[in-house]
C-alpha cells in the first residue's frame, strides 16, 4: 500500500500539491500564502505556466474561502466544520477550480479526488468525488442565487457572499464608501481579483524608465518610481536581485513619498519612520534622504522586523532603533515623521488573500487604541511646522479620520493639513482624491491598495 501510496504522489499534479499544501499549512499554521507558496515553489523548482497555476489556485481559493465553504457545505449537507481539515483543503481547491476558472469539470473532479486519495485512501476520495461532483452541477452565479441573501432585503449581504468577504468588512467599505452601493460593488469586486505586482525603483539608483526596460514591465501611472510587472516571478527580475528595486504597492510608494515633499520650513534633514518594518517605505525614503542630504531613524519593535529593514536599507543613511515607538527615547524635533501605523490591514486584502477570514471586528478596537497613542507621540516628536504624515492600510473609518481627529482635539496645536497635494503626481490628479483633507485611495479607483494619508503639524 505504500508504495502505490508513493506512486501515486510521484504522478500528482505538482501545481496542485503546491496549493493543496500551500492551503494546508495556511489553515494549520495560520501561514500566510504570500510567503509560503513563492519559496514552495522555488524549492520544487516549480516554474513557467505551473508556477503561475499553483499560485491562481493557492490565493485564489485563499481569498474566495467563505464563498467556496457556503457552497461546499451545501453540496455536502453538512458543517464544513465537520469536514477532515486535509479533505477540506481539497474540496476547497477543487470547488475553486468549478467555479471560478476555465479548468474542465472532469480534470478538475478528478485531479481533486486522486489528491485526496492519495493521503487519505478510498472513503474520503469517494465523499470528494460526491461532492464535488454536486458543486459541478451549477455555476458560481447559480449558487449564488441560491445561497446569498435575497438582494432586494439584504444587498450589503449579498454583495459580501457574491465578492467572498465576511460581511462585517462590506460594512466597513459601505461606510467608508459614503453608503454608495455602486461604490462598494466596484470596491468588493476590485477586491476579490488577484492584483498586479507592482516594482518600486530606488531613487538615485535606478529610474522606473530603466526597471521597465529591463523588467518588461510598464511604467506606473501615479508614483514616478512605479513598474507594473505584468506576470512572473519578481524574484527574477535583476535589479530586484541587485537591490536597485523592489516590490512595493504603487499606493504604498505614495504615501512614503508624501512625507518627503511636504513643505517644511528650515528642513535639518532629520526625518523619522516610526514604525518601519519590514522596510518597503524606509528604503523608498532612505533613497530620497541620501538625495537631499538627510538621515532616516526607523523605529521598529520586533527584532525580526528589524533585520529586514536592515537587509533593505543597506548602504542608506538609515539608523534602526529597536524600540516601541511610543516610548523610543529619541529626541523630538524631527522635520518630516511617517507613521504607517500597525491597523487591521483592510486596504491590502487582495494581497493577502487569507486574512479577510482571520480579521475581526474586535481587532479594530484594540488596534485604534495603539494607532492613537502612535500619533500622539508622533505630535510630540514632531518640530512645530514640521509634518506628520499618518497612513493605515486600512479604509476602516475608526482607523482612519477618526483616530485623526480623536487625536488633533487631544494636542495643543495641532492641526490638520491638506494631504492631496502631496499625493497628486503624474495621472492622480485632484479629480481622483476627494474632497480632502485627507487621501483615501481604493483599489477600484487607484489601482492601489486601500491606503489612508493624513497630514497633520502642531504651532
Amino acid at each position: 500500500m505504500s508504495g502505490d501510496r508513493k506512486l501515486r504522489q510521484k504522478d500528482l499534479d505538482p501545481a496542485r500539491v503546491a496549493a493543496r499544501d500551500t492551503l494546508r499549512a495556511v489553515r494549520e499554521r495560520d501561514a500566510y500564502a504570500n510567503l509560503v507558496l513563492p519559496k514552495m515553489l522555488r524549492d520544487r523548482k516549480i516554474e513557467g505556466r505551473d508556477a503561475a497555476f499553483a499560485t491562481e489556485l493557492a490565493y485564489g481559493t485563499a481569498r474566495a474561502q467563505g464563498l467556496l465553504d457556503a457552497v461546499i457545505a451545501a453540496a455536502a449537507k453538512r458543517p464544513v466544520e465537520e469536514i477532515d481539515g486535509p479533505v477540506l483543503d481539497v474540496l476547497r481547491l477543487g470547488a475553486y477550480q468549478l467555479l471560478r476558472t476555465r479548468v474542465g469539470s472532469h480534470a478538475a473532479v478528478s485531479t481533486s479526488v486522486d489528491l485526496v486519495r492519495s493521503e487519505n485512501g478510498m472513503g474520503p476520495s469517494g465523499f470528494a468525488n460526491a461532492v464535488l461532483r454536486k458543486v459541478s452541477q451549477k455555476t458560481e452565479e447559480m449558487w449564488v442565487d441560491e445561497l446569498a441573501p435575497s438582494p432586494a432585503e439584504d444587498l450589503v449581504g449579498y454583495l459580501a457572499f457574491q465578492y467572498a468577504h465576511p460581511r462585517w468588512i462590506a460594512e466597513v467599505f459601505r461606510d467608508a464608501l459614503g453608503g454608495s452601493a455602486g461604490q462598494l460593488q466596484a470596491a468588493l469586486a476590485a477586491d476579490d481579483e488577484r492584483p498586479p505586482v507592482h516594482l518600486v525603483a530606488r531613487p538615485g539608483y535606478i529610474t522606473a524608465e530603466e526597471l521597465a526596460l529591463t523588467s518588461g514591465g510598464e511604467e506606473g501611472d501615479y508614483s514616478p518610481y512605479c513598474v507594473y510587472l505584468p506576470g512572473g516571478d519578481p524574484g527574477d527580475v535583476e535589479a530586484i536581485r541587485e537591490g536597485y528595486a523592489g516590490v512595493q504597492d504603487e499606493g504604498s510608494q505614495l504615501i512614503a513619498r508624501a512625507v518627503t515633499v511636504a513643505e517644511v520650513a528650515d528642513d535639518s534633514g532629520r526625518w523619522l519612520d516610526m514604525c518601519a518594518g519590514p522596510g518597503g517605505k524606509a528604503a523608498l525614503i532612505g533613497a530620497l534622504a541620501e538625495i537631499d542630504a538627510a538621515c532616516l531613524d526607523a523605529i521598529e519593535v520586533s527584532k525580526h522586523r528589524a533585520e529586514l529593514i536592515r537587509k533593505v536599507v543597506n548602504d542608506l543613511p538609515v539608523t534602526i532603533h529597536v524600540a516601541d515607538a511610543r516610548s523610543s527615547g529619541l529626541e523630538p524635533g524631527y522635520d518630516r515623521i511617517l507613521l504607517d501605523a500597525p491597523c487591521s490591514g483592510l486596504g491590502s486584502l487582495r494581497r493577502r488573500p487569507e486574512s479577510r477570514w482571520r480579521r475581526t471586528a474586535a481587532d479594530v478596537e484594540e488596534l485604534v487604541v495603539l494607532q492613537k497613542e502612535l500619533l500622539t507621540e508622533a505630535l510630540r516628536l514632531v518640530k512645530p511646522g514640521g509634518v506628520v504624515a499618518y497612513s493605515t492600510c486600512s479604509p476602516h473609518p475608526a482607523e482612519t479620520t477618526a483616530v485623526v481627529a480623536d487625536v488633533r482635539a487631544s494636542v495643543d496645536g495641532a492641526r490638520q493639513l491638506d494631504a492631496r497635494p502631496l499625493v497628486t503626481v503624474g495621472k492622480l490628479g485632484p479629480e481622483l482624491l476627494g474632497d480632502g483633507p485627507h487621501v483615501q485611495l481604493w483599489p477600484h479607483i487607484h489601482g492601489t491598495d486601500a491606503m489612508f494619508l493624513a497630514a497633520l503639524t502642531r504651532d
